[in-house]
């Protein structure tokens, strides 16, 4: 085996493959990047069998092989060569030569048969659909924060990508909070898959500037995300997402139209003194036109912020004060809507305008 190849498109490639070989399994080769040369192109990949990332690179010179080494160990050293070299890489059975220049090194490897076979999309019966890359980030990041970490709940630890009246939209909960976003518009398939929210993350770790579209395949078992030259390839979850939808509140007759720069600064200020309380803040509607956040009173103090807006019910509900934050980050107009029914009953929050992100919090016991 040997290929030439940049230092740019080399440390590029391996930085991005190599963020799965963590070093923390329990199988050697799992730390391994396979590097394989056919047809004057290189392929790395790695994997957690949980997990593989795959990049394919185009290279101007090379002789077909196959061969696993070190991830972490040869990502840092080529990412530690001047910029701009030319680096030839070759392999002497299970040893790799680099060489950029008055550089050279070489690492011990291991034979590619001892590399975990990758599972494959089933190219016939997948679904797929196309994202246009910014509507992808945009989405994805919506969503991503209300997804749970609590592995004795795995099926609320990933994103439940879902097609709803010809819509393909993308939810989260961690039971405190929901998060959904209509991600494409008018799809013809169906599908119904929890992707694990590390993979999202790895993903959303892996996009370049100069990649426009995103592919999402799906199998009975199986996702693929294609952006440019990477893929990534992961598991689903298997379990069953809630029907969230029924947690939609339709009765929320207590609604304000707040300007979304000042309600985040408000929402933060209380936060200040929450934080001895749980982040406890009490959110408040009052005649004529009032609504209010202020922080329970404790050791530190306490604080009271007013925003006026058109009020026709009174109300109050006490949120998290981070869940709220959060939320408002979310949200890309510069009006949101603020609405709840009484106490107990989910806060709706969604753009003034467009409909097609909806966030609920859950209230905490007053």
């Amino acid at each position: 085996m040997r290929i030439e190849v940049t230092q740019e498109k080399l440390s590029k490639a391996l930085n991005i493959v190599s963020r799965v070989a963590t070093g923390r399994v329990a199988l050697p080769v799992l730390n391994n990047v396979l590097i394989k040369v056919n047809e004057k192109k290189v392929t790395f990949t790695t994997t957690n069998l949980d997990m593989a990332v795959v990049d394919y690179l185009p290279v101007s010179k090379s002789d077909e092989g196959v061969i696993t080494v070190p991830a972490r160990l040869l990502a840092d050293f080529v990412s530690n060569l001047p910029k701009g070299e030319v680096i030839e890489i070759s392999n002497d059975d299970t040893r790799i030569t680099i060489k950029a220049e008055k550089y050279s090194s070489i690492i011990n490897g291991t034979q590619a048969d001892d590399f975990p076979e990758l599972p494959e999309i089933n190219e016939k019966e997948a679904v797929i659909f196309e994202v246009g890359m910014d509507d992808f980030k945009n989405s994805v990041n919506q969503v991503i924060i209300a997804s749970s970490n609590d592995l004795t709940r795995p099926a609320l630890t990933g994103v439940y990508f879902n097609t709803i009246d010809k819509e393909l939209a993308i939810a989260a909960t961690d039971g405190y909070r929901l998060a959904e976003k209509v991600l494409v518009e008018k799809v013809e398939s169906e599908v119904s898959a929890i992707v694990p929210t590390a993979t999202l993350q790895e993903v959303m770790r892996s996009i370049s500037d100069d990649v426009e579209k995103i592919e999402i395949s799906f199998s009975e078992d199986l996702v693929r995300f294609r952006l440019g030259e990477v893929e990534i390839i992961s598991k689903l979850i298997d379990g069953s997402f809630p029907d969230y939808r029924k947690l939609f509140p339709n009765d929320n007759n207590i609604e304000a139209k707040l300007p979304k720069s000042e309600l985040s600064r408000v929402t933060k200020l209380a936060a200040l003194f929450a934080k001895e309380v749980g982040g406890s803040i009490i959110c408040e509607t009052r005649k004529p036109n009032i609504f209010s956040i202020r922080s329970v009173a404790n050791e530190f103090g306490e604080n009271n912020s007013e925003i006026e807006t058109s009020i026709e019910e009174e109300g109050r509900v006490n949120l998290n004060s981070r869940f709220l934050i959060d939320a408002l980050n979310a949200l890309e107009e510069d009006e949101i809507i603020f609405s709840f029914s009484d106490k107990i009953s989910p806060v709706l929050l969604k753009n003034a305008k467009s409909n097609k992100y909806t966030h609920i919090i859950m209230p905490l016991n007053s």
